[in-house]
């Protein structure tokens, strides 16, 4: 793995991590939860600067039905983050406080919560899409095949996606997607890992989607 490839998973990584601790802003302070927006804002940005030849490339060559999920879940996230952080710029009562923006808080507080959430679900699908990418980069860590350790593998992936399942459910992330709430319910009793391990059983939802998604095209592109 050369240098950029190293770099690129490692803003991968650390955007995952940014995106998992954003989610339970009252949980970690509204400081903690600004400064982690704006590093996840840096990252973002860094990301594209590192697949500029991807952006690049957008007018060229032919757009297969995998390509065009892909560059409208980019657009989508897109959105979302540019959403989010302006919004929360405008709700910021650390980070950019100097700025004394006022009277738009109630709007931004609903933009801000939806694309959150919105962009926790695609970014978790981008993710997924990539996967057999990093699986790829990984498996060059165990260059020799093994039946079992890919079993093992599938039926973790099945396991967190079944729970994943039910960690949507309970967090009833479905209401927040839709906006039929504006207020994300926190317990406070409740220790923030279990909030947090939801959300990654949520987010491996996601990716497990994303990643089968994938295969499914790839299988019928090859039978067509």
């Amino acid at each position: 793995m050369n240098r950029k490839q190293q770099a690129k998973t490692a803003v991968d990584i650390l955007m995952t991590l940014c995106l998992l601790f954003l989610m339970p802003y009252e949980l970690i302070g509204e400081a903690i939860h600004e400064w982690i927006g704006a590093g996840m804002f840096l990252l973002f940005i860094i990301h594209h600067i590192l697949n500029r030849k991807w952006t690049g490339n957008l007018t060229k060559g032919r757009y297969t039905p995998l390509r065009i999920i892909q560059t409208i879940l980019v657009i989508l996230i897109l959105i979302c983050i540019l959403g989010s952080m302006v919004s929360g710029i405008i709700l910021s009562r650390h980070v950019f406080v100097f700025l004394e923006i006022r009277g738009l808080s109630a709007p931004a507080r609903v933009i801000h919560m939806t694309c959150a959430y919105w962009g926790f679900v695609l970014m978790s699908l981008h993710l997924g899409i990539h996967w057999g990418m990093m699986m790829g980069m990984a498996g060059k860590i165990f260059p020799k095949p093994s039946k079992a350790r890919t079993w093992i593998l599938r039926l973790a992936g099945i396991g967190i996606a079944g729970y994943g399942v039910y960690a949507f459910i309970k967090r009833d992330i479905l209401s927040y997607l839709l906006m039929q709430v504006q207020y994300v319910f926190f317990n406070f009793e409740e220790p923030v890992i279990f909030f947090i391990l939801d959300y990654m059983a949520a987010m491996g939802l996601f990716v497990f989607i994303g990643y089968y998604l994938r295969k499914g095209l790839a299988w019928k592109r090859q039978g067509s």
